[in-house]
């Protein structure tokens, strides 16, 4: 009778799983006190965030429908669309947030005034909130957690007010420190205006006449392309894709979100390795902050570009695909494990041949029972009879024939025993027996 087939190999839990964050699986407090009753949202409206985000599109909308757009209007707004995401991603991101590569004073105080441009909060309080959401990633302390669904993520978090909750600790003494931030800070209100309304809508209406196309294109409607590609960084980038470098949290790298956020869709690498002054590590992937960064850098206007070694990079890829692999193993049978088979002596596995029939052959110091197998070996039945009750590993192992990995996997399925005095494959096991023929058979070793 053949050996039934032995329970699915199993994995013990690794470094990584047994560090799982409870919180991964969306375990978060109530977002509002009282739940998300439309009365309580309505009580706990933050205005300010309500009707700058509300109003906008919807003043957008009717200059579409109001204005003509012309060529070098809309030429301009794409290019201040680029300029003034990249004062976000480029300067408040990875030159603040994360000090990713220096910056000379004027690049700086230009990114400065774009990032103004970009009306998303002054370069204090948009890194605060981002240190913060490294820090604290997917948990209640993360300001936008992505286990709090899409929407919030990516827009509901301002929109709220949340009584009693307070924002993870980040560290931003090196930001108070700086004249060029605490100055943008403390003058935040009219530089957004500044930068956000009047100096697109003046470039198009004293350079070709267009005012009212330089307000509604330029100013508003680039204004919300902005808000919702760099917003897309808290939502889209904790959404799609997969975690090449980890898997423990939400973020996540795909080539779709990098196009729409001016590079910063490498999420999952960007997590792992924050202070790397690129998102896209490789030439081909889209990353124009990158290539900003490095081009400045060729001219002189930045400089110290950061990046981490190239050998830590791999071993985070290649102990994700382990991973992954072990995890599919774990859905498949790989017989008993070798540890976990009784061992038998040469003479009983002879015995078994000669007096109670089995249909086992020796390999490599593995008995394996092939009686049922016989009928469907490949080569014909009569290869498998002459081999049973002998030890075939020379004839197995290209004596006879060379047999494949397919071959081998299907006989993990036949495993009845290991012989005693196998060499190797007795040690393979975690409490080897002892052995069976006595005090004589020991003194002759």
């Amino acid at each position: 009778m053949a050996t039934p087939l032995p329970p699915s190999f199993t994995i013990p839990a690794t470094t990584t799983e047994t560090r799982r964050d409870p919180l991964q699986h969306g375990e978060l407090p109530p977002l509002l006190e009282g739940g998300l009753t439309a009365k309580n949202v309505w009580k706990n409206l933050d205005w300010k965030h309500v009707l700058a985000l509300g109003l906008t599109p919807l003043i957008a909308f009717y200059g579409i429908l109001t204005t003509e757009v012309q060529t070098k209007t809309l030429i301009w707004s794409i290019i201040y669309y680029f300029a003034t995401g990249l004062g976000i991603t480029a300067g408040y991101h990875r030159l603040w947030a994360h000090r990713s590569y220096s910056a000379g004073p004027a690049m700086s105080f230009i990114l400065a005034l774009l990032g103004a441009g970009a009306v998303e909060g002054s370069i204090k309080w948009w890194s605060r909130g981002h240190r913060a959401h490294h820090r604290w990633t997917d948990t209640e302390k993360d300001p936008y957690s992505a286990h709090r669904g899409l929407f919030f993520s990516h827009v509901g978090w301002m929109l709220v007010k949340r009584p009693g909750w307070k924002i993870g600790h980040a560290d931003v003494d090196d930001l108070n420190k700086s004249k060029l931030v605490v100055w943008q800070h403390n003058n935040y209100v009219a530089l957004i205006i500044l930068m956000g309304v009047v100096f697109p809508t003046a470039v198009a209406g004293l350079g070709w006449g267009d005012w009212r196309g330089g307000y509604f294109f330029a100013a508003i409607l680039r204004l919300v392309f902005v808000h919702h590609a760099t917003f897309c960084v808290n939502s889209l980038a904790h959404w799609l894709g997969e975690g090449p470098f980890d898997d423990r949290h939400s973020p996540r790298d795909h080539f779709i979100t990098a196009f729409v956020t001016l590079g910063e869709g490498y999420h999952n690498f960007h997590h792992q390795f924050p202070q790397d002054y690129r998102n896209a590590i490789r030439f081909y992937q889209y990353d124009p902050t990158k290539w900003l960064i490095a081009t400045c850098a060729f001219f002189g206007f930045a400089s110290h570009l950061k990046t981490f070694p190239e050998n830590e990079v791999r071993k985070g890829q290649l102990q994700m695909i382990e991973k992954r692999v072990m995890e599919k193993k774990t859905k498949l049978q790989w017989g008993t494990p070798i540890a976990e088979l009784p061992i038998m002596s040469f003479e009983d596995f002879e015995h078994a041949f000669k007096n109670d029939n089995k249909k086992w052959i020796l390999l490599e110091g593995v008995v394996y029972d092939v009686a049922d197998f016989m009928a469907e070996h490949p080569g014909g039945e009569k290869y498998i009879k002459i081999g049973i009750g002998k030890d075939m590993t020379a004839a197995f192992n290209g004596g006879m024939y060379d047999h494949s990995n397919a071959a081998r996997n299907l006989l993990s399925l036949m495993r009845v025993a290991v012989v005693e005095f196998g060499g190797e494959v007795e040690a393979q096991k975690k409490n080897p027996s002892v052995p069976v023929y006595g005090e004589q058979h020991s003194k002759e070793e």
